[in-house]
């Protein structure tokens, strides 16, 4: 009998513990800006965009699907192209602005846009990706 008023009083606390801890913040489920943790172009490159563009961004024309290329492509040597094409994505390719932080897509961008024989010049920030940015982000109003 005294096992079960312990255990009783034990579940009894537990539950009052539970009902006073502060709710968690609201999450936009629709927005996982965590599911890269990397930071670094290169690194957010090769875990996000090789796959189908390639090791060197050379793309794939044959097969399953068409990749486009990104090495030496003239489309790359405007940022903004790039951040507003993985931000809403294009054909086939998924939007990223809800998979990847502004930092994020400024560093993959800066990254594309300056490797595989692309020499753009003009680099870009997280604060301009942000004013560009059509969504708040996590946590934002």
């Amino acid at each position: 009998m005294r096992t079960i008023v312990i255990l009783s009083a034990l579940v009894l606390t537990a539950g009052v513990a539970l009902a006073a801890a502060p709710a968690a913040p609201e999450k936009d489920p629709f927005r996982v800006t965590d599911a890269f943790a990397d930071t670094d172009g290169e690194a957010l490159y090769r875990s996000s965009c090789q796959s189908c563009h390639m090791a060197e961004g050379q793309g794939v024309k044959t097969g399953a699907g068409m990749y486009p290329a990104l090495a030496q492509n003239p489309n790359l040597q405007s940022p903004e192209y790039t951040v507003s094409v993985l931000q809403n994505g294009l054909r086939g390719m998924p939007p990223f602005i809800r998979m990847m932080t502004d930092e994020q897509i400024a560093a993959v961008t800066n990254y594309v846009i300056t490797h595989f024989g692309n020499t753009s010049s003009t680099l870009t920030t997280a604060e301009q990706v942000k004013a560009t940015n059509p969504e708040p982000q996590t946590g934002e109003e």
